[in-house]
């Protein structure tokens, strides 16, 4: 077998394997490097048929074989790297077919900045975008389920997605959408794998009903596992496979057409900024601000606070030179807070509205609440006309923290294994004190930013993991932090999935059983494994560990 050979007479878009190309995919934005084979750039449906249906005939002989989709490589959990074949969307799969209102129609390989372009010209938006939403695409928005700071109000991708094209393990092309009953009994009575698939799926659902539901994290976000207490209810006798491959990281298939729901963009928004010198009232601050409703409840910590001053040059590539002075010049009312000390936490409060009034009414009236309980705050607003413009220098420094981490501490590297926990907001009194311990236990450098108001929690080390010494503390930090998530009954992710670093750990937060129905899914789908291995369910820490990053 000549791999690039076969490929190139098979699918009319590019197969490379030149030395660089191998490199630069090795690497997503994870702790994690695996080289590949070969990175193909399908050009269309057909290509993806043909790739899989190739993979899939010559698997038992080859079983190395193995297919991944990645398109812009902005996975943390090293979801879209394999030691065998890339499949790149972001190439060819860019094509924006219908936008109105109420709904989209794209391709995976769309990059959301261009959609929001498109969207927004109707007033409207898919709002579960990440904070990586000027370098990620919709289709990775799809696989990782993404959310983000709107999520508070909107919930998360697998909210938004109302159709799905997907090429499943037998090299051909489906639409999964929600079937009544009596559409799912149509399908499971197919003779073909597509039956198969609907049958077994919702047998395996119906015959594990009750521990399925009683399985799921209670929690407003979570991203790990197979969202199977999702797919089926009985009540509404709807069956809905879009839930399951939402968040999947194409383990399940590949998705080659999306169909989202759109939401209004609201004209007006604004912004207030609560600086806490510790986080002992959170208990009382955290239930009164959601009690108003917030489109975002936002907070980043002291660190990330000093980086952004220490960095400042930084943001010239984002913003300009002028862009970079207008900011620098906005901050100094808060400097002079920080006269009073610097704050152990910013939280940012944000309201959306029609107008310019009533997001004024609302932030005021929170503005007062917050005074009574003492509690330094900040309208991060004109007086008379709170705008998002006025609040832009809190959201850089809210949305770029990590790159800041990545890009410019250069003798330590971003190392994120424990970077998104969600612990429900009642807890966060007791759970954030035991956390530090955790992170001074073991000298990590760390960020602490994340969604306040759905306790998700992004916390990103820094770490030399060339240094042995280095390694050995991820395998006992990870342990004690997850069993402190779980002991606060936490999700071990919210938003930036399983793939290889959260996967082996998913029995530790399900037990044996739910964790076996996992693995079960995996295999209706894709027995033989030809999509994406080592991911999820079927990941292995010792795999993954040895394919940590040790050069960069």
């Amino acid at each position: 077998m000549n791999l690039k050979t076969d490929l190139e007479k098979l699918i009319g878009g590019e197969v490379e394997d030149a030395a660089q190309t191998l490199e630069s995919y090795s690497h997503d934005a994870s702790l994690f490097e695996v080289k590949p084979k070969l990175v193909t750039f399908p050009k269309d449906s057909k290509d993806v048929q043909s790739l899989v249906s190739y993979v899939a005939e010559h698997k038992k002989v080859h079983p190395e074989l193995s297919i991944t989709a990645r398109s812009a490589g902005t996975d943390m959990s090293g979801g879209a790297v394999n030691d065998s074949i890339i499949a790149d969307f972001n190439k060819h799969f860019t094509k924006i077919f219908e936008v109105d209102s109420h709904s989209a129609h794209v391709q995976p390989g769309v990059f959301y900045r261009d959609f929001e372009k498109e969207t927004l010209k109707h007033q409207a938006l898919v709002p579960s975008y990440p904070a990586s939403r000027e370098l990620c695409t919709v289709g990775g928005m799809v696989n990782n389920n993404s959310g983000g700071e709107k999520s508070l109000e909107f919930g998360k991708t697998e909210n938004f997605v109302t159709e799905l094209k997907v090429v499943l393990a037998d090299g051909k092309e489906y639409t999964i959408k929600p079937l009544n009953k009596r559409e799912l009994e149509a399908k499971c009575a197919q003779k073909d794998f597509e039956g198969k698939v609907y049958r077994e799926t919702y047998e395996l659902i119906d015959k594990h009903y009750d521990q399925i539901k009683v399985a799921k994290p209670h929690v407003t976000k979570n991203s790990t596992g197979y969202n199977l207490w999702d797919v089926w209810d009985r009540d509404t006798g709807i069956f809905d496979l879009t839930k399951l491959i939402v968040g999947a990281q194409g383990t399940l298939g590949f998705v080659t057409d999306i169909k989202f729901r759109l939401v209004k963009s609201r004209a007006h928004s604004g912004l207030l900024v609560a600086f806490l010198k510790d986080i002992d009232r959170l208990g009382e601050i955290i239930p009164l601000v959601l009690k108003y409703k917030p489109a975002s409840f936002e907070s980043f910590d002291d660190v990330t606070l000093k980086m952004t001053f220490k960095f400042m040059p930084y943001f010239v590539k984002t913003l300009g030179v002028w862009g970079v002075l207008k900011l620098m010049i906005s901050l100094i009312p808060d400097g002079f807070m920080l006269l009073k000390g610097i704050p152990k936490l910013i939280l940012m409060v944000e309201f959306n509205g029609d107008s310019a009034d009533e997001v004024r009414q609302q932030i005021r009236a929170l503005h007062k609440e917050l005074n009574l309980k003492r509690v330094y705050y900040e309208i991060n607003s004109e007086e008379e006309d709170p705008t998002e413009a006025s609040s832009k220098k809190f959201w850089i420094m809210r949305r770029e923290s990590f790159n800041l981490l990545r890009k410019k501490v250069k003798d330590k590297h971003t190392a994120p294994f424990i970077d998104d926990l969600v612990v429900a907001p009642p807890y966060l009194t007791q759970f954030l004190p035991e956390m530090r311990k955790i992170i001074k236990k073991y000298k990590l450098f760390a960020t602490i930013a994340g969604h306040m108001g759905d306790g998700n929690f992004h916390i990103i080390p820094l770490m030399k993991l060339e240094d042995p010494a280095e390694r050995a503390k991820l395998e006992p930090a990870m342990r004690e932090t997850n069993s402190l998530v779980l002991k606060y009954h936490g999700a071990l992710s919210g938003e930036h999935n399983d793939g290889m670093i959260r996967g082996p750990w998913l029995e530790l937060a399900y037990g044996k059983e739910v964790a076996d129905l996992f693995r079960q899914t995996k295999d209706i789908f894709d027995a033989d494994h030809i999509f994406n291995p080592h991911k999820k369910a079927n990941a292995d820490w010792e795999w993954s560990m040895s394919h940590v990053r040790r050069a960069w």
